[in-house]
């Protein structure tokens, strides 16, 4: 089922809910993302006077006060883009897959669409996304083919350590080596080890809600993986690339990483990880009012891992226990929660949100993370200031 703004609030509940495979069952209107009717929302003052959502072409960012469905509509998906949208014609579009395989392939887009689909319910961001603004991430339902089946169909050679995938998009860059600077072309790009790639989890993505990618999302194909975040869902997938040495592209080696100091053995080391898997996050999105009380209404990223509870606290308060929606327990995709805050007065207030998952893991606080110097991967708490009339 296709999602759009025209869809009512009982179309968007039962959609979602036949996704999720939950079963028929109610729970108020109120738990819903989008505003009940006589509700208000009430302005968050710590937002910039000015924000340009739609900065340039390459970049769109979602307003996150606006969420009125669990999929967010593909026009209205966030964008970050290095290379620009190239121009791809469908009927001549290949996949190209080689490298350490039995069986290179160059395949269609019909061919792709010919294989066995599914559907994947999965909400990611951006690495660089944060507070106040949290506009680079988005929630949809995608559908494609599993990327297990292509290489099935290589067949990768038992040397094969790493897949690499390449975009369409390309463009100069500048590679320093011991003081001297190279000019190369490159084309966006990622990859995968051989087990995660081999596993049931990435897919290779054609369609968004129901409709075919925009080239804002990556038309005709891209590579999704649940539970990570954007960088590495390169989009425009051209190549596929079977090798046993590890994959040093810019965005892969240079670009996208965290520098942050852990504790091993009594001293802090500086560690450098590549960006992959979603940490742990909550944020507040929206305040809203009917005029007796106010709803605070808030989405939860993460990897994957079951969520055990999302707080939420006031002006330094106690922490206070939300409700997480039924209509998205989907695994990867987002999770939207609820709390009533009933007695709020007059004047200024800072709210903020925690999750924490399963294992214990809790979002932790921006002291916490102190200790990181690059401002990817920040999933802090971040506390929103609203003013009560």
């Amino acid at each position: 089922m296709s999602m759009t703004k025209q869809s009512s609030r009982r179309d968007v509940l039962k959609g979602s809910l036949a996704l999720a495979g939950m079963g028929m069952f109610s729970f108020p209107e109120w738990a819903l993302p989008a505003l009940a009717q006589g509700e208000t929302p009430v302005p968050f003052t710590d937002l910039p006077e000015v924000i340009n959502w739609r900065r340039t072409p390459d970049r769109r960012m979602l307003d996150i006060r606006t969420v009125d469905s669990v999929f967010t509509h593909r026009d209205e998906f966030f964008t970050t883009q290095h290379y620009g949208h190239p121009e791809i014609d469908p009927a001549t579009y290949r996949l190209e897959v080689s490298g350490l395989v039995d069986q290179p392939l160059s395949l269609s887009i019909d061919d792709i669409r010919a294989m066995p689909a599914r559907d994947l319910i999965f909400g990611f961001e951006c690495s660089g996304n944060r507070g106040p603004i949290n506009g680079l991430s988005s929630n949809g339902r995608w559908t494609g083919v599993s990327l297990h089946t292509v290489l099935e169909h290589a067949g990768v050679q038992p040397a094969a350590r790493e897949i690499v995938f390449l975009g369409a998009d390309h463009g100069e860059e500048e590679v320093e080596f011991r003081g001297r600077s190279y000019t190369v072309d490159q084309q966006y790009g990622r990859s995968l080890p051989r087990g995660k790639a081999l596993s049931p989890e990435p897919l290779l993505e054609y369609a968004l809600n129901g409709e075919p990618l925009t080239p804002f999302q990556g038309f005709p194909l891209r590579l999704l993986v649940p539970g990570w975040y954007g960088a590495p869902n390169v989009k425009y997938l051209a190549e596929i690339h079977v090798q046993e040495d590890a994959y040093l592209g810019k965005y892969q080696a240079r670009w996208y990483r965290t520098l942050k100091g852990e504790m091993v053995n009594g001293e802090l080391k500086w560690k450098e990880t590549a960006i992959t898997r979603m940490r742990l996050k909550s944020f507040i999105a929206r305040v809203s009012t009917d005029g007796s009380r106010h709803r605070v209404f808030g989405i939860v990223l993460n990897d994957g891992t079951p969520i055990r509870s999302v707080e939420v606290m006031v002006d330094d308060g106690e922490w206070q226990a939300a409700t997480l929606s039924p209509s998205t327990s989907s695994r990867y995709g987002w999770k939207f929660f609820t709390w009533d805050w009933h007695g709020a007065t007059p004047g200024e207030h800072t709210l903020v949100s925690r999750v924490t998952d399963v294992n214990g893991e809790v979002q932790p606080t921006a002291e916490e993370l102190e200790v990181k110097m690059t401002f990817l991967e920040h999933n802090a708490q971040h506390p929103r200031t609203v003013m009560i009339s």
